[in-house]
């Protein structure tokens, strides 16, 4: 019942979630990152997820299970009274997540929700099974909740996200990069066939020259010699 506890226990919770999503810490996702606001005044989301194309969404764990304890420990007649208590108290985290406007902390390319994490699975569905509006008022206000099931699921799929932005990086690094080994390629054998070119042009002038001093009638050798024989 003691909500500090609570909310430690459902930031550990959200941790191992994080940590089994493949997802890396202060790469992927940060914890608790400090924000001003315009209005001077100051929020610590408990999670920031950085997904692809600089998008980002937030998740927030802090919502009180103080009367779902209750509940679950309660005599009969007092059961309903803290199941509807335990509603509500999801209900004003809601309306307090929506009224902080987490998604104006970045551009407009951020995602417009923040994930409302609730660490006990039976927690969210015995509220939900008693108002099966829950989720989508909580919806309607950019707010989306989740559990460390669906959570998980949304984290892995985040991962897969990011893969595949890598593969994609990686797929374009290898097309520039090829493309420019091509032209190194096309370059050199310009080169090479240009080095062929003037060998040609030498051989043909190394022939004409060793005519002139060698093989060539009149040759210059054999007017030498017949200079030194007179």
């Amino acid at each position: 019942g003691d909500s500090k506890m609570q909310g430690n226990w459902g930031e550990l919770v959200l941790e191992r979630v994080l940590e089994k999503s493949g997802l890396e810490k202060d790469r992927e996702y940060f914890v608790q990152q400090n924000f001003t606001l315009d209005d001077g005044s100051r929020v610590l989301p408990d999670v920031v997820l950085h997904l692809p194309d600089n998008k980002k969404m937030i998740i927030d764990s802090k919502v009180s299970l103080t009367e779902y304890e209750r509940y679950v420990n309660s005599e009969d007649e007092e059961r309903q009274l803290h199941l509807k208590e335990h509603i509500n108290t999801i209900k004003r985290h809601v309306e307090q997540l929506s009224a902080k406007n987490y998604q104006e902390l970045y551009d407009i390319e951020s995602p417009d929700f923040v994930l409302l994490f609730i660490p006990i699975e039976p927690a969210f569905a015995i509220a939900i099974n008693e108002d099966n509006s829950l989720y989508n008022k909580a919806f309607e206000r950019n707010i989306v909740i989740v559990t460390p099931s669906t959570l998980l699921a949304t984290l892995r799929t985040i991962d897969t996200m990011w893969n595949n932005e890598k593969q994609q990086r990686n797929a374009i690094e290898i097309a520039r990069q090829a493309g420019a080994l091509y032209d190194k390629f096309e370059g050199l054998v310009k080169d090479l066939t240009g080095v062929g070119k003037k060998l040609d042009s030498a051989k043909t002038d190394y022939s004409a020259a060793m005519n002139k001093l060698v093989d060539g009638r009149g040759n210059l050798i054999t007017s030498v010699e017949k200079l030194k024989k007179m």
